[in-house]
């Protein structure tokens, strides 16, 4: 499954990507061209771009469609139009899975493969508030710790701003944003029902509270 963020304009795109057999290319191309046309009568649409396989040992094929915005993209998703062209399409790909993206942040957020995914679950202010509880503690560690050992002082502020974040993107990305969603995945994901006003209440004051002691204790340590 690739990644891909909607743009400062808001538009939203899609990623489909789709196993073909190689005696069915020709087909699978003909039926891409009538979703194509199709989701070019839904408000909003922008264009589609399919790339084939990268060579001939391949066989995914990555279809990339945009909308000026994840309301419009979500129209198109939900349609009865689109279920049907790809309950006829699986016909012409063994498997099949997408996803569609919004806030820009959604990739920390994703649990589910081998699915048809109709956005991400979480909310984008519920995203933000999770990064935000990730980010400040390792962006902290990280800046105490480096002035304690003196790493990066004599570095001008362009160079050590790069390496900086560069090191704690890794770290969200690979040790603490997956700590993070699987602690507060309930909340992050809720399935089938949405989560209660009082849950939302709840978590927020968690997250909120986490926030301040951490703040205190920074400054206990600083």
């Amino acid at each position: 499954m690739l990644s891909l963020q909607s743009n400062s304009s808001h538009h939203a795109s899609l990623i489909f990507e789709s196993i073909v057999p190689k005696d069915k290319a020709a087909a699978f191309q003909s039926w891409h061209s009538r979703l194509r046309r199709t989701a070019r009568q839904f408000r909003g649409y922008i264009r589609t771009d399919l790339c084939p396989p990268v060579n001939a040992h391949q066989l995914k094929w990555y279809s990339i469609m945009h909308f000026e915005s994840p309301q419009q993209l979500q129209e198109w998703l939900k349609s009865d139009t689109r279920e049907a062209l790809l309950l006829e399409g699986q016909q012409f790909f063994e498997t099949y899975q997408f996803k569609s993206f919004e806030t820009g942040l959604e990739g920390w957020f994703s649990r589910q493969k081998n699915s048809d995914q109709v956005g991400l679950g979480a909310p984008a202010w519920k995203q933000n508030l999770a990064v935000i509880l990730g980010l400040y503690p390792t962006v902290m560690v990280q800046t105490l710790l480096f002035a304690k050992l003196g790493i990066m002082q004599d570095w001008s502020l362009a160079s050590a701003m790069l390496v900086n974040n560069v090191i704690s993107s890794s770290i969200l990305t690979w040790t603490v944003m997956p700590f993070v969603t699987k602690t507060i995945q309930f909340w992050l994901q809720p399935a089938p029902q949405p989560t209660s006003s009082r849950s939302n209440l709840m978590v927020t004051g968690a997250i909120t509270l986490s926030l301040i002691v951490m703040m205190m204790v920074f400054n206990q340590i600083q």
